[in-house]
């Protein structure tokens, strides 16, 4: 069964993509100004941890907004289902703005001690919670006024906000730190501007979205007394729409969350805590390429309106698996050649006994660490230095460092305190820095050897595959899903994609590495999942372009 809708001329529907994507923008920009200021927020609240642990914490505080996303999906879905889609934007607007500004007004650890990271994490949850409900309900009101043969090139534009949102972060947080010109004093405070900025751009996107109309093919399902009475009853209790769900979850949505974080977010800890790359100059190539990014998800959105979504979403999975393992290498190489000469000519070994080594993801330093294993691996990966792992049964109640021609003796922990811990960890890793910079490891990029256009064409190259990946993704998770549903069925796959596997990557795939000593093991997180994607999706998704959207069943 179909609705009779009636659709906007080409003015009323610019306005309405303007409305949608400008709302979104800021959303987004939100959201990713956390993501940015990582090591600054580690430093802030997180003080009591060494500089890895601290990156891995704050990392996870960002992934905390991701895991809240399926409930904002479940709750806000069921209102834009069941009230309508435009009253839903401003609910998820004012939640988001009001927690980010937030943010920017909490006390640090230095200020409040544990209170503070246990407020800021609970601000993400809120974030998260607003963003579940955010995306479903700009695509689909988008999608519901457009024409079918152009929905692709329209709902693009909402995936083109994610661009501006992060374009507009990383520009804010630069401007913020020239202004400043004191490292010092913007870890300090300055952090806190991009934060407290956006009360103003949530004026404007209130005012902006409360002048938007209801979707027609909504109004017309509310006319005709056909909204479901239980969204997510319908949901899960018909195959048809509990498959769609799965397919789009396993198909394709878990591939654009790892893919998509592996190219603007985790490509950022890379670039700062690995290559040791100024700040400045990371944040100077991350915006430049998602300027790039930001015309080619309406690019490939068109695409997909005259080929199909499918061939172009799993293009983009596959360009991403194929390039992650040596894009990185190439970063590293063009990012800090110092730093890859001295990991060629001394590379850092830790050799002990492997019965005594564990998995240490610690997030918030509760747990003690006493064995020679542990502690080695500790003092390393404190310091930022990949290592190579070697068994030795033989090691005994002690683990070694290999530095070049220096051997760094770590006894056992077993028995000591906290106190005692800390102060054999500061003395092995003072030991570790003087010996790293004896073997040539530098402390930071040399500005004068980074080949900054290289890097950038590396990343230009990962920006296509996650905007293959990510701009048609509106339209078919659109098209997937009869009106009744549509907001919560798309939402709930869209969030946990994005959220859960998506939000979970950089501090999974940096805790991976700091385990493993490898600085590219964290990558097969991504080629692995995206490989997966790639091959559900050519065996069970089905093309969806121009599909009828009116449908109530």
């Amino acid at each position: 069964m179909t609705t009779e809708v009636t659709k906007p001329k080409n003015g009323g529907l610019r306005t309405i993509v303007i409305a949608s994507a400008a709302g979104t923008t800021f959303e987004w920009y939100d959201f990713f100004i956390f993501g940015t200021l990582t090591a600054t927020i580690a430093q802030n609240f997180y003080a009591g941890l060494n500089d890895t642990l601290a990156t891995i914490a704050a990392l996870a505080t960002f992934a905390v907004g991701f895991i809240a996303r399926p409930l904002g999906a479940l709750v806000f879905g069921h209102i834009g289902d069941k009230k309508g889609r435009k009253g839903t934007f401003l609910y998820t607007i004012l939640v988001m703005g009001l927690a980010t500004i937030a943010i920017g007004l909490l006390p640090t650890y230095k200020q409040i001690g544990p209170i503070a990271p246990i407020l800021l994490i609970a601000l993400r949850v809120i974030q998260g919670f607003a963003l579940g409900g955010e995306y479903g309900g700009a695509a689909i009101y988008v999608a519901e006024h457009a024409p079918a043969n152009k929905r692709g090139a329209y709902t693009g534009w909402i995936q083109t906000s994610a661009a501006f949102g992060l374009i507009s972060a990383l520009l804010i947080i630069l401007v913020t730190r020239k202004a400043i010109n004191d490292e010092a004093a913007f870890n300090d405070w300055g952090w806190r501007i991009p934060f407290i900025v956006s009360a103003g751009l949530l004026i404007v996107s209130v005012y902006i979205r409360a002048k938007t109309a209801e979707s027609p093919a909504f109004k017309a399902l509310h006319e005709q007394g056909q909204i479901a009475k239980s969204p997510l009853s319908e949901i899960f209790t018909r195959w048809r729409n509990l498959k769609g769900m799965l397919i789009a979850l396993f198909g394709f949505m878990t591939a654009q969350g790892v893919v998509w974080y592996t190219a603007f977010f985790y490509t950022q800890v890379f670039l700062t805590s690995i290559v040791k790359l100024d700040p400045a100059m990371k944040d100077t190539l991350i915006m430049g390429m998602t300027l790039v990014s930001s015309f080619l998800y309406v690019t490939f959105a068109s695409l997909s309106d005259r080929i199909g979504r499918k061939p172009v979403v799993i293009f983009g999975m596959m360009l991403a698996c194929l390039t992650f393992f040596p894009g990185f290498q190439m970063l590293m190489k063009f990012g800090n050649p110092d730093l890859e000469a001295a990991q060629t000519a001394n590379p850092v070994y830790v050799v002990a006994n492997p019965a005594q080594c564990t998995f240490q993801f610690d997030l918030f330093a509760t747990a003690q660490f006493t064995s020679p294993c542990d502690l080695a691996k500790s003092i390393v990966t404190g310091v930022g230095t990949p290592y190579t792992n070697r068994a030795d049964v033989s090691a005994g109640e002690a683990a070694t460092i290999h530095i070049g021609d220096r051997v760094i003796t770590i006894p056992s922990g077993k028995g000591l305190d906290k106190a005692g811990i800390k102060a054999l960890k500061t003395k092995a890793s003072g030991e570790v820095k003087a010996a790293l910079k004896a073997a040539g490891y530098p402390d930071k990029a040399d500005p004068k050897k980074v080949n900054a256009w290289a890097m950038f064409a590396v990343l230009c190259v990962f920006a296509v595959a996650c905007t293959a990946l990510y701009g048609p993704m509106a339209s078919l998770l659109v098209e997937m899903f009869p009106t009744r549903v549509r907001y919560t069925a798309m939402s709930l796959p869209y969030n946990i994609g994005t959220g859960w596997f998506g939000g979970l990557q950089p501090v999974l795939s940096f805790a991976m590495v700091a385990a493993s000593g490898n600085i590219y093991f964290g990558l097969w997180y991504p080629v692995a999942t995206g490989l997966v994607a790639a091959a559900v999706s050519l065996l069970f998704l089905k093309e969806t372009r121009g599909r009828d959207l009116n449908s109530i069943e």
